[in-house]
This record gives C-alpha cells, structure tokens and sequence, in this order.
C-alpha cells in the first residue's frame, strides 16, 4: 500500500506543481475557453490543464517502472495506455487551441483508443459465465467501443468548476480499494497489480489538479484532460476485467463474480447515464447527439436553484454512494451493502432536496395554493 500511496503523491505533487506553468503556457497562446451561451462560467478561462495531469500521470508511470516492488508489473499495456493518455491529450490541445468538430474529434479518439488496444489493453474475457472474446478483431472493436464511451462521457460532464476531477477521482478511490483488495486475496504472495498502479496514479492527478480547479477555477482542464481522464479510467476497468478472477478466493465476504463489471460502471454512472440521457433526448429532437445545450445533469441542478459548488458537491455526493455502495460489496454480504445503499441513497435524496431552493419555493407555492383552494370550499 505505502508503494500505490508514493505513486498517488507523485501524480498529484506533478500535476499541482506544473499547473502554474501550464497556465502561464495557455495565458501566453490564448488558449482560453470563451464564453458561450451554455457555459456557466463569465470570463474567459485559461485551459490546457490536462497537459498538467499527463504529467503527472507519465512520472508516476515512470517512478512505478524503477521501483523493484512494481517493475514487474510496469509492461507493455501499461505504456499503451501511456501511450493513449498521451495522444488524447495532445488531440485535446489542438482543439482548445483551434476548435476541432466533433467527427475529427472523433476519428482522433478512435486512433488514440485502436493504438493503445493494439499496444496490449484490449478486452479478452469476461468474468461473467467464463464468457471469451473468441475474435481478434472482436476483442478489438469491443474495446475501442468501451474507451470511446467512457472518454465522450467524462467529457461530456465537465461542465462546472472541478466537476470532472473530482467525480472521477471518488470513483477511481472507490475502484482502488476494489482491486487492492481483491490482488491481496487472489494473489497473496505479492499486491502488485497493473490496474492498481494506473487507477493510483489517476487519483494522483485528479487530486493535484482539483485545488487549481474548484470553483471558482484558474485553470479548466480543457478536453485535453478530460478526455485523457476517460481514456485512463476506461484502461482501469479494462486490465482488471477479466484478468483476476473474482471467485477464486474464499473468506466470509461475498464478491459477486459480476462486480468488475458492474463497479466500473457505477463509478461512472453520472457521466454515462447523462450521456446516454442527452444522446435520447438530442436524438428525439431531431438534433445531433452532439448537439451542445444546457440540458447536462449539472446545468439541471444550476437551474433547481443550486449554486456552483453545492451542485458540484451535490454530484459528488452521488458519486460516493453509487461507487463506494458497489465497491463494498467486495468487504460486505450483499444483504449488508443493500441496507447501507438504501440508507445512503435516502440520506443522498434528502440532503439534495434540502439544497435545492428553488424546488423547495416550488413545493411552498403548491401547499399554499392548496391551502388557498381548501379554504375556499369551506
């Protein structure tokens, strides 16, 4: 554990240190983020910041690489997804600085996914039912598929001040204590893990660049960081599924054999039940399901009468309930977790409610026009 907590300080202390000069970097190029009618922001923002976060990540990959205890694990998937990090991040810089569409955009992120699936991170079995990926060209789509998702998402859902990092951070905390635990019971001679490392340094970077970029904000992460935040999550999962085999331990706690499947997706619930949500609605209305707007889960909140940081704290709160509720069903029976969610979720709906003024004016207006109407048939 002292190892993954190096790494995490690593990333974080990179990306902390490096946002100054990035940010110095954008002011100088006017890669700023302009203000447009959806944005929630009202001056222009220096961006950039995600070439802060691939720093971070790359030393503390480079650090795991010449550390003894982990040099065994550090090998070619995880440059692949260096490697992947990397490209995405430079894609982003282009287009913070020159405004890509969407289908170039696009056809960068299935490069930057095909060569880091090539590179070794593909996904080849499933912990369900011993399902295999039988095809090679399968097994390829099939990843491209899953990192193009998880990368739209994530970038889809920066849209308020420390949003982004933050959510993925809680998940990747969440998906940490996940792996960590299950390498101990499956592998009790040696915790090293290579989905361990990656998600480690995730939180490093997410935790460095966050102080920079919760509101109010000096540095957005631009799409060079949250798509790399995508890209880096979807490696995660990836490398873990399929390659520890969940029922392979016993003990007293119950890991149903479909949590490294269905973790992942709860850490990202938010983004890609918004994104799903929006791609629906988009597509109904006759518009593209890229189609910018102000219908994101978050610019909902804004427009219940949240402020900027109670709504951003308000996502973060489901967060933590939707990935640490899975997440323990790694350490707990799922009689336990399911009481626990219960609880949490109710607690979750009360605090949100109670934070949402204008929903609560709402409500007031109607049991006063009640009230109004009752007394007027007596």
């Amino acid at each position: 554990m002292k190892v993954y907590l190096l790494l995490m300080l690593v990333a974080a202390a990179v990306t902390y240190l490096s946002v100054p000069i990035v940010r110095h970097v954008a002011l100088v190029s006017n890669a700023l983020t302009p203000v447009r009618a959806r944005d929630v922001h009202t001056t222009p923002i220096p961006r950039l910041g995600g070439v802060a976060m691939f720093l971070g990540f790359a030393t503390a990959v480079t650090v795991a690489s010449r550390v003894p205890y982990l040099s065994n694990v550090i090998d070619r998937s995880a440059w692949a997804v260096v490697l992947g990090a990397g490209l995405v991040c430079l894609l982003g810089i282009v287009d913070d600085l020159w405004e890509l569409d969407w289908m170039t955009k696009f056809v960068g992120q299935i490069l930057a996914a095909g060569i880091m699936a090539w590179q070794g991170v593909q996904l080849i079995t499933f912990p369900v039912w011993g399902l295999t990926i039988g095809s090679s060209r399968l097994s390829l789509f099939s990843t491209i598929l899953v990192v193009l998702t998880v990368i739209n998402a994530v970038n889809w859902m920066d849209g308020l001040d420390g949003l982004a990092a933050g959510v993925i951070g809680i998940g990747a905390v969440a998906f940490f204590a996940y792996v960590y635990a299950l390498t101990r019971w499956t592998s009790p001679e040696s915790y090293t893990s290579l989905a361990a490392t990656i998600v480690a340094a995730l939180i490093g970077i997410c935790a460095g660049f966050l102080p920079h970029n919760f509101h109010p904000a000096t540095i957005f992460m631009g799409d060079s960081g949250s798509m790399q935040l995508g890209l880096i999550s979807a490696a995660g999962t990836i490398i873990v599924t399929g390659q520890i085999d969940p029922g392979s331990f016993g003990g007293t706690a119950a890991i149903p054999v479909f949590l490294p499947i269905l973790l992942p997706l709860m850490v990202l619930l938010l983004p890609v039940a918004d994104m799903i949500r929006l791609i629906v609605r988009r597509t109904m209305s006759g518009h593209s399901p890229f189609h910018a707007d102000r219908m994101h889960m978050h610019h909902r909140l804004l427009a219940a009468g949240h402020s900027h940081r109670r709504a951003v704290l308000v996502m973060y709160m489901w967060a933590a309930v939707a990935a640490f509720s899975c997440a323990s069903l790694a350490f707990l029976r799922v009689r336990v977790v399911a009481v626990i969610a219960a609880v949490a979720v109710i607690a979750a709906v009360a605090v949100t409610v109670d934070l949402m003024p204008g929903l609560r004016l709402t409500w007031a207006r109607r049991i006063g026009a009640r009230h109004v109407r009752r007394a007027g048939r007596k």
